[in-house]
């Protein structure tokens, strides 16, 4: 069954975190949406031009079954503004599908709902969810129910495994 993914995104995501994971995911024969602040394209850190298909305005969190978060320089850009927190924020509530790699748990802390959950994320990230009240386990990738997390590039073929079993 075809899954609808939300992919939010802004300028100076980590490239790879995602181009490697929207492709495994469009792969295996789900919808991708990516949303950003505005309709239009943004530009990842190494160059990468990203179609952003709707605006955060345009969205609500119910017309999706799951939610992936990049990293990069991304996640910090978008916790700044109120609607992605919020937007995240049902996705964690109501246990949907969620995603992230690297500093993309950055948006996921503003929610204040990582409180008890195990993850992972990129090394200086850590901190931050555990003062958050995070578990934090240093493993390619940590999938606690529906919530998956990864650390970094080198653990990219890990995390679409399991994000895209957890679509299946």
């Amino acid at each position: 069954m075809t899954k609808k993914v939300a992919v939010v995104v802004t300028d100076l995501v980590e490239d790879i975190e995602f181009t490697d994971p929207v492709e495994a995911i469009k792969d295996a024969g789900h919808d991708v949406t990516t949303i950003g602040f505005e309709e239009g394209t943004v530009e990842g850190k190494h160059g990468t031009k990203i179609n952003i298909d709707k605006s955060i305005a345009d969205v609500k969190p119910e017309d999706f079954d799951a939610l992936f978060i990049p990293g990069g320089f991304s996640p910090d850009q978008l916790r700044a503004d109120q609607r992605f927190v919020d937007f995240a924020k049902s996705f964690l509530s109501k246990n949907k599908l969620t995603a992230s790699i690297c500093h993309g748990p950055q948006l996921m802390i503003q929610t204040g709902l990582v409180h008890g959950r195990t993850m992972t994320s990129y090394l200086t990230v850590q901190p931050d969810l555990y003062y958050a009240g995070a578990r934090i386990e240093d493993q390619p990738v940590v999938v606690d129910g529906n919530l998956i997390t990864s650390r970094e590039p080198k653990d990219i073929p890990a995390f679409n495994e399991a994000v895209v079993a957890a679509l299946a």
